[in-house]
């Protein structure tokens, strides 16, 4: 498997050989499912949630005496029964986190960056480096990639995902500004963000680490 290798012009400039072991056709679906779901699952968070008799505000005395009155007895005005009480098994926060085996998760990696290399829509970009953060110079870049999101029918993709090597604050603060387009690292990169874009444009340096984080 080979990656295309483009200037920030979008000059082709060559080739270069994946090193990274691939994996089979027929292995690593499930893994990229759990993998996604749990990324998913990640994503929400638990904002529901009821007072229960010892969280509502009201006093803890009885409102009448136990006998003699020809009511039904009763403990205290914060009982579930009664409104404005507490909430007897009502909902809480909670965390909707999935925990993923390391191998499942190297796997799911593997598996959906293997697919994109494929298909082609991986791109190492040669010379990406900016002084200060440029909105409009990034665009630029892209659009020579042939990535607009604004242009979907003249354009080969509509959204992307750039790796760095190491956090680059310049091109994180430039792709922040332009719809559908993300910025990661290669340390930090997951399936689902591999699976997401149109395509993933590496950095030289991000794309050699990213190789030697999948061959480790």
């Amino acid at each position: 498997m080979k990656v295309a290798i483009k200037d920030t012009n979008g000059v082709d400039k060559g080739e270069q050989e994946a090193t990274f072991t691939p994996v089979d056709d027929d292995k690593g679906n499930q893994a990229v499912h759990e993998a996604v779901v749990a990324y998913n699952a990640a994503q929400r968070s638990g904002n529901a949630c009821t007072k229960t008799v010892a969280e509502v505000a009201g006093t803890g005395a009885k409102p009448w005496r136990q006998k003699g009155t020809g009511r039904a007895r009763v403990g205290y005005k914060r009982n579930p029964i009664w409104r404005g009480g507490g909430v007897a098994h009502g909902p809480k926060p909670r965390v909707y986190i999935k925990k993923l085996n390391k191998k499942v998760r190297d796997l799911a990696v593997r598996k959906a960056f293997t697919e994109r290399v494929k298909d082609g829509q991986v791109i190492i970009l040669d010379g990406l480096k900016f002084d200060k953060p440029t909105t409009k110079e990034l665009a630029k870049t892209l659009n020579a990639l042939g990535i607009d999101p604004r242009k979907p029918a003249t354009t080969k993709f509509k959204s992307a995902v750039l790796v760095t090597g190491e956090v680059d604050n310049n091109i994180a603060l430039s792709a922040r500004n332009i719809e559908r387009v993300r910025s990661t690292t290669s340390d930090t990169l997951t399936t689902y963000e591999i699976l997401w874009p149109d395509v993933l444009v590496f950095t030289t340096a991000g794309y050699k680490k990213f190789e030697e984080r999948l061959n480790n």
